[in-house]
């Protein structure tokens, strides 16, 4: 008996296509706003308007970024006052870094922008094909954030 491999199976090649298909449209999206605002700025504030305030360890983490690069990159969003730090009430020598109501404009705004920059790619699509793509797009926010909660 032949058994296929979790690497080859089709919802495996459904995924990785998923995967390799929003990579390469984000990136062709973020240089077609011209945009020069690193991504590890909208990675990190996606990370605390998603999952709340965190400590710079975590966020590095979680943004995927090396800790002393997050260190500068959340020095320069206070600065811009995108974030800021508060406390931490369960250990008073940390701090969180929370994201503020400016952040969280900027990244709608960017999010925005990235929608824009990617209309013409789509602009012939059917109402159909819209439906599909809509429909996929709540499977994938359902899928991720119910990971999240068990993780």
């Amino acid at each position: 008996m032949t058994t296929v491999s979790s690497a080859t199976s089709p919802s495996n090649a459904t995924i990785e296509s998923l995967l390799a298909s929003n990579h390469r449209l984000t990136r062709y999206a973020a240089q077609a706003t011209g945009s020069t605002v690193s991504s590890a700025v909208w990675s990190t504030l996606s990370v605390l308007v998603n999952d709340g305030p965190r400590r710079i360890g975590d966020l590095a983490r979680d943004a995927r970024i090396s800790q002393p690069g997050m260190t500068k990159v959340v020095q320069n969003l206070v600065t811009d006052e995108w974030v800021s730090r508060i406390a931490d009430v369960d250990d008073s020598r940390a701090w969180l870094i929370v994201v503020t109501d400016k952040g969280r404009g900027a990244l709608d705004a960017w999010r925005g922008q990235l929608a824009d920059a990617t209309g013409p790619i789509f602009a012939d699509l059917s109402d159909t094909e819209w439906k599909v793509l809509e429909h996929a797009a709540k499977i994938l926010s359902e899928r991720v954030n119910r990971s999240e909660a068990v993780a």
